[in-house]
């Protein structure tokens, strides 16, 4: 593959750019990636979830690599908008467009969207996020 090829195939992030508490987003493959430094009450939230009251039930653990990590594609599973980081009912990301709220760990929660934001591949190497590789 050419070098080229490559660089679209996947970025890198370094965690030291998202400070504690937000969300940052990235372009990987044209679309939107949000990457979140969680803090300790906002892993505690997510992982305390009752997974069975879920429409699309998943774990917190399924969905990150480390805790203080999510990493999800930043397109609404109802149409395709982009949901707003940091809105919603559940902190996490609201969609404008119709209204779902999803949680800190990009779970569907309320709306129309029938399933969670997209987690890509991506791969925690020293002090990076590599988004496109697993």
């Amino acid at each position: 593959m050419a070098a080229d090829q490559r660089a679209l195939a996947s970025i890198e992030i370094k965690m030291s750019d998202i400070p504690e508490g937000q969300t940052k987003t990235f372009e990987w493959r044209g679309k939107p990636v949000f990457v979140k430094h969680r803090t300790a009450t906002e892993i505690a939230r997510e992982k305390a979830v009752n997974v069975s009251e879920l429409r699309h039930p998943q774990h917190d653990d399924e969905r990150v690599q480390k805790d203080e990590w999510s990493v999800v594609i930043g397109v609404c599973t109802h149409l395709g908008c982009v949901p707003i980081a940091g809105a919603g009912e559940f902190g996490g990301y609201y969609c404008p467009c119709h209204g779902s709220h999803y949680d800190g760990s990009g779970r569907i929660r309320k709306g129309p969207a029938p399933l969670n934001l997209n987690v890509p591949a991506y791969v925690l190497k020293e002090d990076k996020i590599v988004v496109g590789q697993s």
